[in-house]
């Protein structure tokens, strides 16, 4: 398989069920957080999927954070798939999404500090927005963006994970 064989593509709402399963094992073992199926109706336009030869076999989305940030979010692939550039194929769509959208950063909260730092990102400790915008963005009842704020409420769920940014050309 090639890179070239993945097709990426927007999510639909037919898609949901196949996210759902890719997501579920990683949730299983704690890794990525597990959704209700009305969390990924509601959010399905934010999604993009990888198929090759006609099945899903990756996905993951970006969510808008603030005026210039988003936040990598929900990055699975079928673990059969694994090591044949999916994951490298969706992450690059979602980078140039964000560029399309006029970001100027991208957040992740991952385990998988090696992939995204080949891919640009790098370790982030503190605030890494001004005040106000800080202030602001504590209103967000997202756990996203309460992850990207380190806040203490959210530090159950993500014991372990790195936080990580990539600046955007």
């Amino acid at each position: 398989m090639t890179d070239a064989s993945i097709e990426i593509r927007p999510a639909r709402p037919a898609d949901v069920g196949a996210i759902r399963g890719l997501v579920e094992p990683y949730a299983d073992e704690r890794i990525l957080l597990a959704k209700d199926m009305v969390g990924y109706y509601e959010s399905v336009q934010e999604f993009l999927v990888a198929t090759w030869e006609g099945s899903v076999v990756g996905c993951g989305a970006l969510h808008v954070m603030w005026e210039d940030l988003a936040e990598v979010r929900t990055l699975a692939v079928r673990s059969d798939m694994l090591g044949q550039g999916v994951g490298h194929a969706l992450l690059e769509a979602l980078v140039d999404r964000a560029r399309d959208f006029g970001l100027a950063s991208l957040f992740c909260l991952t385990f998988e500090v090696d992939f995204f730092a080949r891919h640009g990102f790098a370790e982030i400790e503190g605030d890494v927005v001004d005040p106000d915008v800080y202030q602001e963005m504590l209103l967000s009842r997202d756990d996203g963006i309460a992850e990207f704020l380190d806040l203490a409420r959210v530090k159950p769920n993500t014991l372990g994970n790195t936080r990580m940014l990539r600046r955007l050309a």
